[in-house]
């Protein structure tokens, strides 16, 4: 690792998922979108940095050794005096996880101190709940001129409170990002009216004025995903499993598509500026603008499509939030 950089830094909440089955049993895991997708890259051979928001109290603890067994580095700052925040969720018959949250979010200070990190991604609850979400965006905005950066809305119905006003916080933080995704259901919610597909096209669109994100992903739980790149669009087919319960399956995707254009050079990461294999953000955002300048799908993005389906598959196959481990998804021809 370069002196002056430093690995993938995700920027959200940690937060202990507490899931009913049908079977009415409560079972506690960890969660948090971010620091799944943290999880799920560290497992896949990322160094990661986690700035996030955990309790000292027992659940806290559990999750930040959840956290630390698979590699993610908590930033200073990232433990608090308060409770750790929960999430609730009940399943469906089909696995599906319904949420109501106890949470409460704030950034830690001094986020962006040290050594510039290479790629940002945030997403999710941090970019929505007050405080923390007005800094999330300050350090995002901040990191972007030496970072490429990734987001994931993952709209929680039950914590918008001002639908315009989630759509404006959301389309900022667009417009900073070089690979977006976002489901059918967060699409929908920040643009009611619109199609999905139309939204993300215009998001695609942008970036040939040099805005906004190169790369758009939609994902459709069991129906796979679609995906808007300036130059045309495609569609990625589910893997077939039986599932256990979808919980975690977005951010296993995220951290599969990231992990997939971190090791092609289309995202940047940890180096010295100009050592192949780990490019600055300029020379990265420019081969991703490259990359997304034709009709026909280029064929690094394809692989980190390809690996973001089995890496959200594999997960769907157990319960919880458990993403694979890079050795799970050698083991897993595509498409099985």
């Amino acid at each position: 690792m370069s002196s002056t950089t430093t690995p993938t830094l995700v920027i959200g909440e940690a937060i202990i998922d507490v899931l009913t089955g049908e079977d009415g049993v409560r079972r506690a895991r960890p969660g948090g979108s971010p620091a799944n997708v943290a999880l799920g890259l560290a497992r896949l051979g990322h160094p990661v940095r986690l700035a996030t928001r955990i309790g000292r109290d027992g659940p806290g603890r559990g999750l930040h050794a959840h956290l630390r067994s698979s590699g993610v580095l908590l930033t200073p700052g990232s433990h608090t005096d308060d409770p750790t925040s929960t999430a609730t969720a009940r399943l469906d018959a089909a696995g599906t996880a319904h949420y109501g949250f106890d949470i409460t979010w704030d950034l830690p200070p001094g986020v962006l101190d040290g050594p510039a990190p290479a790629h940002v991604h945030t997403g999710s609850l941090a970019t929505a709940l007050a405080p923390g979400a007005d800094r999330v965006f300050a350090a995002v905005e901040a990191a972007r001129a030496g970072a490429t950066v990734s987001y994931d809305p993952n709209i929680r119905p039950a914590l918008l409170a001002d639908p315009e006003r989630e759509r404006q916080r959301a389309e900022r933080f667009v417009a900073l990002s070089d690979v977006v995704k976002a489901s059918e259901e967060d699409l929908g919610l920040l643009h009611p009216g619109r199609s999905p597909d139309e939204t993300a096209r215009r998001w695609a669109d942008g970036s040939r004025e040099g805005r906004g994100p190169a790369l758009v992903v939609v994902t459709m739980g069991g129906a796979g995903a679609r995906v808007f790149w300036p130059g045309g669009r495609c569609e990625v087919p589910a893997d077939a499993v039986e599932v256990a319960d979808t919980v975690g399956a977005g951010d296993a995707f995220m951290a599969g598509l990231l992990s997939g254009l971190l090791h092609t050079g289309l995202l940047a990461s940890a180096g010295p500026p100009g050592a192949p294999g780990a490019p600055g953000a300029a020379r990265a955002r420019t081969a991703l603008r490259e990359a997304t300048a034709r009709a026909r799908l280029d064929p690094r993005v394809g692989s980190a499509l390809s690996l973001a389906a089995r890496a959200a598959a594999l997960t769907c196959t157990r319960e919880g939030a458990d993403p694979p481990t890079y050795a799970e998804l050698a083991r897993r021809p595509a498409g099985r």
